[in-house]
């Protein structure tokens, strides 16, 4: 193996190459990447990055890889049997191993394509755009009260902006924390000064030349400068549509991180077997977990001795607290509440089949290290 391909210039996709160059392979790896940009981190783009305009969210070691760097332009099909990664028009990339890393797209609003004032943010020049839209101090809406939105919120409020947060669900993060632990989220919101429209959807977004009005599923018009639209996001795997690797809410591996042999995913793009639970395909969109399945992935791709994959963890910001969980959460496990206190601190359990599979806290972060090393056993 002796030419390394890795679709996709994000967190996995560098980790996988960090990881080959530490085990000692020297023979040529291409990066190819949609964005034109370097690897980055996406976490403080919705966070310090709308805060500091001299945020710097580079993530190091890529002037160390000895790679070709093939930005700008996305992979748009792969010829498995002539190992082959296909870049439109432009010349395909031969490999002999390939790491698929292309991670996942935000989803978008229907109906409001191409109307100015309507965002996502997924990308380094999703957040350049939306932070030149905040000088003008616009009143926003956003969609979505998940981890994306749920932060935003707390940013924007920061900036002590206008700020309704839309959600269908009847709490905020609802999936991955439950329903008690989003009651205390909702809270928090509406503490802060977030008007919170549970139970509704937005459907479309108009406007004389921009968006200046949000419409909801219930009738309700709300006054918007700004639409922020965080639906989630879905794995990028249209490219490799025909090619005989499975698709199944992205690219199914087996517990090493392969696809088919020569082939490993790692990343949001990537749905592996849960060891915690029982074997179950899951799709971990957090970004501890894309740095340890893009090593994993390496490891696996050279045949070198390949530990249990990594234990998924993520953390998010919200009014001075910081969420933590380590495990699987949300939705198919039964909560248990530890402690909860009265400044919005908690901890808790996730059990399933009668056992614990996770737990999240904030404020109770040394709890974690328990929870992390009786897991760590069990997950692959």
């Amino acid at each position: 193996m002796r030419r390394i391909a890795i679709a996709g210039a994000g967190l996995a996709g560098l980790t996988a190459a960090q990881e080959l160059r530490r085990l000692g392979y020297d023979g040529e790896i291409s990066m190819v990447g949609a964005e034109r940009h370097l690897p980055y981190r996406r976490p403080p783009l919705s966070k310090e990055f709308l805060l500091d305009h001299d945020a710097d969210v580079g993530l190091p070691g890529t002037g160390e890889l000895g790679a070709t760097w093939l930005l700008g332009h996305a992979a748009t099909g792969l010829d498995l049997p002539g190992r082959r990664l296909h870049r439109g028009a432009l010349e395909p990339v031969t490999f002999d191993g390939l790491v698929i890393a292309t991670g996942a797209r935000a989803r978008t609003l229907p109906g409001t394509g191409g109307l100015p004032g309507v965002v996502t943010l997924r990308g380094l020049d999703d957040a350049r755009a939306l932070r030149a839209a905040l000088g003008a101090r616009p009143r926003v809406v956003i969609a979505g009260a998940g981890f994306i939105g749920s932060e935003l919120a707390a940013t924007l409020r920061g900036l002590d902006l206008r700020v309704t947060l839309v959600d269908p669900g009847r709490v905020p993060l609802r999936r991955p924390l439950g329903e008690r632990l989003g009651a205390v989220i909702a809270d928090l919101h509406r503490a802060h000064g977030v008007d919170l429209r549970l139970g509704r959807r937005v459907v479309t977004a108009a406007g004389a030349g921009r968006v200046e009005r949000v419409h909801l599923d219930d009738g309700t018009v709300l006054p918007a400068g700004l639409l922020v639209v965080a639906l989630g996001a879905e794995p990028e795997t249209g490219w490799l549509r025909g090619t005989g690797l499975r698709l199944d809410d992205g690219v199914v591996v087996d517990r090493h991180g392969l696809a088919a042999p020569g082939v490993a995913a790692a990343g949001d793009v990537a749905r592996r077997p849960s060891g915690l639970l029982g074997g179950q395909l899951v799709r971990v969109e957090h970004y501890s977990d894309a740095a340890g399945q893009g090593a994993h992935a390496a490891r696996s791709l050279l045949g070198a001795a390949a530990p249990a994959g990594p234990v998924p963890s993520f953390w998010c910001d919200l009014y001075g607290h910081r969420l933590r969980s380590v495990g699987v959460t949300g939705t198919g496990c039964r909560p248990r509440l530890i402690h909860l206190e009265p400044d919005g601190r908690f901890l808790a359990e996730y059990h399933r089949d009668g056992r614990v599979v996770g737990a999240v806290t904030a404020g109770f972060v040394r709890h974690l290290a328990t929870y992390r090393h009786l897991l760590a056993g069990e997950y692959a």
